[in-house]
């Protein structure tokens, strides 16, 4: 199984499992896109075993492309593990200040943002597709907690993972006007002449978004493996039927 870890600490863990060809439905972790349910619940299996985890730790949501953002409790522990109906529903962001929960994004070319906050004792996932990040997903969610949670965004640390690129991240231009409206996205859209078609950069503007809530922009990092380009990669523009990448982090006690 091959899962790549960007935080492994006495207080944190978390990562992104990758596409791997010698497992089941290539280490494919979602449930809502697999032939073989129990295939992927075997995976979640060895990933929650790698992890040193139960898989009634984890927490995973149906992912709608939604802006909605949930706040994850120790009743919630286990929701989605083993069948969507009972996943935390509508919803593409989620946080939790609680230990021991591993809370799980699935992506395959959309952006999967995880964050910690040490001094605030929370950690979160955001699911944000290009849908997503014109409705502005990550700047409500960071909004939430600042205002709701009492947050400073100075203090959050914010990994953004695996993800289309911008060069194959080709659109036309219904959705260009999209990110073009939000303001601050100009940087990262070029235009093809040849192709009439414009390639935008959805993770450097999910960064712009973190940025502009006041998450300083060294406490940003950004896996710049592209999911269309890579054989670890899952890519729904590559491959309609791809299956999903799980990104993860979860508080130790």
């Amino acid at each position: 199984m091959k899962t790549k870890l960007y935080l492994d600490n006495q207080s944190l863990i978390c990562g992104t499992t990758l596409k791997d060809k010698s497992e089941p439905e290539q280490n494919n972790m979602a449930l809502h896109v697999c032939e073989r349910p129990q295939q992927v619940i075997e995976n979640r299996l060895k990933l929650a075993s790698a992890l040193n985890c139960g898989i009634d730790q984890f927490v995973c949501a149906n992912q709608t492309h939604s802006a909605n953002v949930h706040r994850v409790s120790v009743n919630d522990s286990g929701r989605g593990s083993l069948s969507t109906e009972t996943a935390i529903n509508e919803t593409d962001a989620l946080y939790t200040f609680e230990p021991n929960i591993l809370l799980c994004t699935f992506t395959a070319d959309c952006v999967p943002v995880m964050f910690y906050n040490n001094l605030a004792g929370v950690v979160g996932v955001i699911h944000s597709g290009w849908q997503g990040t014109v409705k502005e997903i990550t700047s409500k969610v960071f909004q939430h907690l600042v205002e709701e949670e009492h947050c400073n965004p100075s203090d959050f640390h914010v990994i953004l993972g695996p993800a289309i690129s911008q060069e194959k991240f080709e659109v036309d231009e219904d959705v260009y006007v999209k990110f073009k409206n939000l303001g601050y996205a100009d940087d990262f859209i070029t235009f093809n002449d040849k192709t009439k078609k414009y390639h935008i950069d959805n993770q450097q503007t999910v960064k712009k978004q973190c940025e502009l809530i006041g998450i300083p922009s060294e406490n940003i990092q950004l896996d710049l493996t592209c999911t269309f380009k890579s054989s670890e990669g899952f890519s729904y523009r590559e491959d309609k039927k791809a299956g999903r990448h799980l990104s993860f982090i979860m508080k130790k006690n």
